[in-house]
């Protein structure tokens, strides 16, 4: 298979490009956005096609390219390979020598498969043990342990809540992690909860879940708040303009599966919106997320742009360390923590403190 990248204003756009080229058959690989080196966003899709296919439609040949063309760069290719091969092999030895140091530490092998079992990936243990060589922290359990919790929490980022200016916060997330009763507990906050009382309105783009938009009716009804619900872009860049006076601006998406391209294509239609405000993509994310799927939520949530991640479904799990892992690998801060079901008590602003104590108690259950 050969992957190509497709560029446009929006993945609908580029993926529309693919399709064109290639039919409705093309296989997605990624999609995202970046910024580019004159300050505009783009979307990258990438898909994948058969070699065959796509020496036909971007040459009109056939496999071969022709022996000549292809001899006058083995010599260069070989050469490169080498050099890329004995690299490779150098960084393997010097890391199989540091794998051999540690697996020889009893007290490191402990340590690192506890936090394993929690939750916490190999690479990123490896990393910070590797640094560790030579120095006696490897010698002492509490120590270590000590030192690993001081790295994880100096990794930790956090969103600070700044309502100084206008805020247009958009939740985005995989079905079924509590976005709308998450948005209806940061309503109340922003309208009842702090010193002073916010203008706020909520926006709905779910029309596909059976009673969303009901329930978040339900909830601007009982709040005496704003509640639009949109249907297409154009829908939601006039609702938009109706509420540009509004203090917070609330947007509800559908729940997606991470394997629905349709869905989040559409959903990047609204994130590209020229709102003339911005805009901060919040992932709602729970405690209770598997390792099998953080990979698949982040790549395809990910090119959404996200700001922050709100966490939900606190009290649902006593196991955290999955969940620490998804924010050590990728990055992302953290905003709110959703902590029970209850609207508006159950939510507060996002706290190391509040998540580590609790890791901290799990990895002593260990």
């Amino acid at each position: 298979m050969i992957n190509e990248t497709f560029v446009a204003s929006d993945p609908k756009s580029a993926y529309d490009q693919a399709v064109e080229k290639y039919g409705s058959d093309v296989k997605l690989v990624s999609a995202k956005q970046l910024k580019y080196d004159d300050g505009k966003l783009r979307c990258e899709v990438v898909i994948a096609v058969p070699k065959a296919l796509f020496m036909e439609r971007s040459f009109g040949l056939a496999e071969e390219l022709g022996s000549s063309k292809e001899e006058s760069t083995d010599a260069e290719a070989a050469l490169t390979g080498e050099i890329g091969a004995l690299k490779a092999e150098l960084e393997s030895m010097k890391q199989g020598i540091k794998e051999e140091i540690l697996e020889q530490n009893d007290i490191a092998s402990e340590v690192k498969a506890l936090f394993m079992k929690k939750g916490i990936a190999e690479p990123w243990l490896d990393a910070q043990l590797a640094s560790l060589i030579g120095t006696e922290l490897l010698d002492d359990k509490t120590l270590l342990v000590s030192y690993l919790l001081e790295e994880i929490d100096e990794a930790l980022k956090l969103k600070e809540e700044d309502l100084t200016l206008s805020k247009v916060m958009m939740l985005v997330g995989p079905t079924g992690v509590g976005k709308t009763t998450t948005i209806a507990k940061l309503a109340a906050r922003y309208a009842y909860l702090l010193d002073q009382p916010y203008r706020v309105a909520l926006v709905n783009l779910d029309s596909y879940k059976v009673g969303a938009v009901e329930q978040l009716a339900h909830y601007a009804q009982i709040m005496q708040i704003e509640h639009i619900a949109v249907n297409g872009v154009e829908e939601f860049m006039g609702a938009m303009q109706r509420l540009a006076d509004y203090d917070v601006v609330l947007i509800d998406t559908a729940g997606m599966s991470p394997y629905d391209t349709q869905k989040f294509i559409k959903t990047v239609e609204y994130v590209n919106s020229d709102l003339h405000r911005a805009m901060e993509v919040t992932l709602v994310l729970p405690a209770t997320v598997k390792y099998e799927d953080m990979e698949d939520i982040h790549k395809n949530f990910s090119f959404l742009g996200l700001d922050s991640l709100i966490i939900s479904k606190f009290d649902e799990t006593k196991h955290f360390g999955t969940l620490l892992n998804f924010m050590l690998l990728y990055d992302i801060p953290m905003s709110y923590f959703s902590t029970g079901q209850e609207v508006p008590d159950d939510l507060m602003v996002a706290s190391k403190e509040y998540l580590l104590e609790r890791f901290i108690g799990d990895i002593h259950e260990g």
